[in-house]
């Protein structure tokens, strides 16, 4: 079996359930996909780049597997499209969506003609069989640990609710024992994600929400740093503000979905607040963890966005000093409200105001890393590369910041470094004890 996983961490956490489900049955990993009895993609149908990726990738298996091997699609094009897929895809053997991730081990027995176990999900559990599955062993000291699946909102961009469904919050006693299962396998960084993290435990009553859960999971032997992915601002109550500031295990690293800085932007994407009210958030958030890393993300070229738009991005980008920022073209995506909008920006112009804004923030990213300078971080070391250990401390996200390259460690080492200096988006430093 070979899996090959695109799209962002929640999907990496479903290929590495499927990865233990597939084990559980009696399937082992290939080395390589032409090594492989079966094939797999685990597809992103996010933004139309997104899908394009995931078709170039599945033709590229396709072509790279070896005679007689079956190629199967899974993932949120698989649900999304997974009708189409069948069909465009003569390629593929089997399209899988998330609500059929129960069928699969018999979907993968069928095609490889060999009955060592079936597992069957019990009716209208969909992808839920994925959450009693031991995920095996990460190869990174850190990992992903999904709290919840789905999302509630109503963004008039995004079409993840209409192939990821409501949102589904896991009890918290399961995740707690998914993650002493990874900190007992050495993993020192969990990082918490869903599509709305902050409104984490509102659709099972569960009291407290995402503050009661950080609590209940801080204490796990083995757990040295907690990061919380994808807060949505309206759900960012003081309550969690102070949580992550006061609770030592849980890193002052706050990434914020705010999607643009124009009122009148934010209002047609059904997204609250404005520039000024971001501004609010992220003094309030800096009052309480004075040392507190702030990522965010935002979409260029939305319907109606005029210079005038971009500029005031432009000057909250300035402002509020983030010291990470991610910015997308905007992509109409089918069955949304946003892609029947009028005044369409062209992609051209969108790319050209994403590569300003983009300027913008890497001279801000740029000094926020210079600051950095004389620091003392404890530090993660995650790999070696070509001989130098690269990590993280609390101000970096695996795959998606910086890096910290330091003078000696191994994976897995949580070291104390000096930061001796910066260039774009990384950071040296000397280990000053372990």
């Amino acid at each position: 079996m070979w899996l090959t996983t695109l799209g962002c961490a929640k999907n990496l956490v479903d290929s590495e359930k499927l990865s233990g489900v597939l084990t559980d049955a009696g399937y082992g990993s290939a080395p390589s996909p032409d090594a492989a009895d079966v094939v797999m993609v685990n597809t992103c149908a996010f933004v139309e780049a997104a899908r394009r990726e995931s078709i170039d990738t599945v033709l590229e298996l396709a072509g790279a597997r070896r005679q007689g091997a079956s190629l199967v699609v899974v993932g949120c094009m698989a649900q999304r499209y997974e009708t189409e897929l069948a069909a465009a895809l003569p390629e593929a053997d089997a399209v899988v969506g998330l609500e059929r991730y129960g069928e699969l081990v018999g979907e993968l027995d069928d095609l490889t003609g060999w009955q060592p176990l079936r597992i069957r999900a019990a009716p209208g559990s969909k992808m839920d069989i994925l959450y009693e599955t031991k995920r095996p062993t990460p190869s990174t000291p850190y990992a992903y640990v999904k709290v919840a699946e789905g999302c509630d909102k109503a963004c008039t961009f995004c079409a993840i609710p209409q192939f990821r469904g409501a949102q589904r919050s896991r009890p918290a006693v399961n995740i707690r024992d998914e993650i002493e299962g990874l900190a007992g396998d050495g993993v020192g960084e969990i990082v918490l994600v869903a599509q709305d993290l902050a409104a984490y435990g509102r659709d099972i009553g569960a009291p407290g929400g995402i503050v009661e859960l950080v609590r209940f999971v801080s204490d796990v032997d083995g757990l040295r740093r907690l990061r919380l992915y994808y807060l949505y601002p309206r759900e960012i109550r003081q309550a969690l503000v102070d949580e992550m500031a006061s609770n030592p295990v849980v890193a002052d690293y706050f990434d914020l979905s705010l999607q643009h800085a124009s009122g009148a932007l934010l209002k047609a994407m059904r997204r609250p607040g404005s520039g000024e009210r971001h501004l609010e958030l992220i003094a309030a958030i800096r009052d309480a963890a004075p040392d507190a890393a702030l990522r965010s993300s935002f979409i260029v070229g939305f319907p109606g966005e005029t210079e005038a738009d971009v500029e005031e991005l432009a000057v909250f980008l300035e402002t509020a000093q983030l010291d990470w920022a991610g910015f997308f073209p905007f992509s109409p995506e089918e069955g949304t409200p946003a892609a029947t909008f009028g005044s369409q920006v062209p992609h051209e112009e969108a790319t050209e105001r994403l590569r300003h804004l983009q300027r913008v923030q890497d001279d801000v990213t740029t000094a926020r890393n210079l600051a950095q300078v004389g620091r003392v971080l404890e530090v993660l070391v995650d790999q070696v590369e070509d001989g130098k250990p690269l990590g993280r401390s609390y101000r970096e996200a695996p795959e998606i910041d910086g890096v910290i390259l330091l003078d000696e460690g191994t994976p897995g080492d949580w070291v104390r470094a000096e930061v001796a200096g910066g260039y774009g988006t990384d950071l040296t430093a000397t280990v000053v004890s372990p």
